[in-house]
């Protein structure tokens, strides 16, 4: 039986996905935020049309992903907050790791003295790995990526690929 093979350099290319995260990375977080676009251009209502074709699809998607790439990262960490406060016990396994490793940094390397019970900071990692381990599995965090993944995809694809470019921006690719 012959292997499916998917070309996925020839899907990801056209969307142009290994720039576009180059140039995020190297942007710090100010400057990342700096340029917020207004929320009445964001959900402009006038500026939502159905798009002709694929190829359509293809230039709103580039246009609209590094115009409104900041909103767009908005949108991530608002839904990334909503995902965390309706799953309350991985928001809590996320902060009993977080501070339980904070905790153990803070000892240096001395061991814990509590009303005559001594530990290690390895005993103390090892308690911890012990009891975040089944309360994580338990707090279904890759059910809640992949819901952040998809309600992500979604919107964010969803909104740049119906939201037309301005009137502008379309003429002037046309000029000669």
């Amino acid at each position: 039986m012959a292997r499916l093979s998917i070309p996925l350099d020839a899907l990801t290319s056209r969307l142009n996905l290994g720039d576009r995260f180059a140039s995020v990375r190297a942007q710090s977080l100010g400057t990342r935020f700096a340029n917020l676009k207004p929320i009445s251009e964001f959900l402009d209502l006038k500026r939502l049309s159905k798009p002709a074709n694929f190829g359509d699809v293809q230039t709103r998607v580039n246009y609209n992903l590094s115009y409104f790439s900041s909103n767009y990262a908005v949108v991530f960490v608002m839904l990334s907050i909503y995902s965390l406060l309706t799953n309350l016990l991985l928001l809590f396994v996320i902060i009993l790791v977080v501070g339980g490793m904070w905790g153990i940094g803070k000892l240096d390397g001395r061991d814990l003295d509590l009303f005559g019970f001594r530990a290690s900071s390895s005993q103390l990692y090892t308690g911890l790995l012990i009891v975040s381990v089944p309360l994580g599995i338990w707090a279904s965090p890759i059910s809640t990526v992949l819901w952040l993944i998809g309600a992500t995809g979604v919107s964010i694809l969803g909104h740049a690929s119906f939201m037309d470019r301005p009137i502008e921006n379309a003429f002037s690719e046309e000029a000669v």
